[in-house]
């Protein structure tokens, strides 16, 4: 230990003749030297009130273990209690900032509630740093603009605070390196030969009382509150009677006026219904909640045909029953302004005045879904060909260029997808389920809303809501007609991600991939190949990402009706063309 002192106090009188030179408020200038730096030293430290009385918070604020305080401190143990003003060493590293050419123990502290630069400085660190040093090594931060949890470098000078008698040291050498003019709160640079040996004060811990009359006192307190307790009980049992007798009376007395206002809530319940589609009534049937129950065998499992649409027979016809559980005003609304071929047609509607459900009642379309005939195996439906899905795709077209152009305001689908182009007995195709649609368009919205696979990206990314997303699900009906595939794999991605792919490169090249890509049952039969190259050409400029670049509707229906005629027929030994006139 003592060949350790002396190796430590060596390389500090070293230090210390190469610092002799007047400190300022900034702190003490030097010159990077690997001979001299880094060096270890101790800073003297006292105790105090409210937070510096423990050696685990002065250990923390140092950067130290407990135990590198305790042993400098002849204090002999880390747990030790301390007692205001009581002296301790505390050991540092000492360095030469090339930076600022200023020798400090580099410490970080990180800022808590009303704590300044300046409060740090001389209460924390008891003055063994300045507020303008500070400043200094910490340019980016803004003295009045902390905040809690900024981690802020404090330069610590590497001093001890005190008389050379105190520190067995020579006051000549005391005035040799401070100087004669030593102010209060200066920091006093000490030469030592040795660790001071410092005297701690005997610190008693309390010992709790054992005496006769504390003991009564808690026995007559427990007394007392047990007593209390039972009387208050008792009080509680009393009143908990009479209060038992009249919340029963008051209780009958509330049931009976519940079930008035419930009588009398379910008819204004029915009323406020049918008067938000009052402008309705004229146009559609009005059907009773109990015939639909009695047309579905009371929604039963073997009349739903889909989600929460049920197939049923009233007065010997047969109609699609959707049942809603919201309020469909905004649907009959819309339903109400549009009347075409390609769109299944709304019979009328009802409404449940019990739990405010409504039904609407659309026409019976026979043959289902497009879905269902693209995607389903059954072994009952065969597949469809290419003449049936062009009309198809012409017949959507139709529709959605009837909503687009022909509504004011303008009516946005929203939700156009195989599973909600129905198929009627001439396997023509009706657009279903107008659940999501929006009347007005170049709106933005925050709830997005529609199926994976069809969601146009403007719409995805900034809930624009325009025609232009109608266009784009369309586009991704128009690829799953020609390849028979889904909207979205089984690994979840999108269908019209790679489509841009099938044309490129040379014309043989074009057809060949076409020929792999699209659906096997097209390729199986005699089938206009140039009419499924122009439709997939169609499909990729609805595609387009940039919504403006995507064609209308109108344009959309004079490019599928102008497909060419051409007959391709698929061979091993390639394509063989045949023109034929048109239709």
């Amino acid at each position: 230990m003592n060949i350790q002192h002396l190796f430590l106090s060596s390389l500090l009188l070293l230090l210390l003749h190469h610092l002799h030179a007047q400190p300022n408020i900034t702190g003490y200038t030097c010159s990077p030297n690997p001979s001299i730096y880094p060096c270890q030293t101790y800073v003297s430290y006292r105790a105090m009130a409210p937070y510096f009385l423990d050696l685990a918070n002065i250990s923390d604020l140092f950067s130290v273990s407990r135990l590198m305080i305790t042993n400098p401190s002849n204090i002999s143990s880390p747990t030790s209690p301390l007692v205001p003003d009581q002296s301790l060493l505390i050991p540092i590293t000492c360095s030469c900032n090339s930076n600022y050419n200023l020798s400090y123990s580099n410490l970080t502290y990180t800022i808590k509630q009303d704590d300044t630069f300046y409060l740090v400085s001389t209460n924390h660190f008891q003055n063994l740093t300045t507020y303008q040093s500070v400043q200094l090594v910490n340019p980016t931060l803004t003295p009045t603009l902390l905040e809690i949890g900024f981690q802020v470098i404090f330069p610590i000078f590497y001093t001890l605070s005190s008389i050379a008698a105190k520190f067995g040291s020579n006051p000549q050498l005391l005035i040799d390196i401070n100087g004669e003019k030593i102010s209060p709160f200066d920091t006093v640079f000490v030469p030592v030969s040795r660790i001071p040996n410092i005297t701690q004060p005997s610190v008693v811990l309390p010992v709790p009382s054992k005496s006769t009359e504390r003991k009564g006192v808690v026995v007559g307190l427990a007394i007392g509150l047990g007593v209390s307790g039972f009387l208050l009980i008792l009080l509680i049992l009393v009143m908990g009677f009479r209060f038992y007798k009249e919340y029963w009376r008051k209780n009958e007395e509330e049931e009976k006026e519940k079930q008035h206002q419930f009588r009398r809530a379910k008819s204004l319940n029915e009323e406020n219904l049918m008067a938000d589609v009052s402008d309705c009534l004229d146009k559609y049937r009005v059907y009773g909640i109990q015939d639909l129950r009695e047309a579905t065998a009371g929604f039963s499992q073997s009349s739903l045909i889909q989600g929460s649409v049920y197939k049923g027979c009233i007065g010997g016809e047969f109609y699609a029953i959707k049942r809603m559980k919201w309020n469909a005003c905004e649907e009959l609304k819309i339903l109400q302004k549009v009347n075409h071929g390609n769109l299944v047609k709304l019979e009328g509607f009802s409404i449940d005045p019990k739990d405010g459900n409504c039904y609407l009642v659309y026409e019976y379309v026979e043959n289902g879904s497009l879905y269902s005939w693209l995607h389903e195996d059954n072994g009952v439906k065969k597949k469809l060909d290419w003449k049936t899905r062009l009309r198809i795709a012409i017949d959507v077209a139709n529709g959605l260029q009837y909503i687009h152009e022909h509504t004011r305001p303008t009516v946005v689908h929203k939700d156009i997808k195989t599973s909600n182009i129905l198929l009627d007995g001439n396997m023509r195709a009706k657009i279903a389920n107008f659940g999501l649609a929006k009347s007005g368009c170049n709106a933005i919205t925050m709830n997005i809303v529609g199926t994976q696979g069809y969601i146009a990206p403007e719409y995805l990314e900034d809930g624009i809501v325009t025609t232009k997303m109608d266009v784009f699900a369309f586009g991704v009906v128009l690829l799953e007609i020609i390849s028979g595939k889904e909207a979205i794999d089984e690994e979840g991605k999108a269908l019209w991600t790679d489509v841009n792919r099938v044309l490129e490169g040379r014309e043989d090249e074009k057809y060949e991939r076409l020929k792999n890509w699209m659906d096997l049952a097209l390729v199986g039969e005699s089938c206009t190949l140039e009419s499924v190259r122009n439709v997939l050409a169609v499909a990729i400029a609805c595609l387009q990402r940039e919504p403006s670049r995507r064609p209308n509707m109108v344009d959309v229906v004079y490019t599928l009706c102008k497909s060419d005629d051409l007959y391709l027929d698929f061979s091993e030994d390639g394509l063989s063309v045949t023109p034929v006139s048109a239709r």
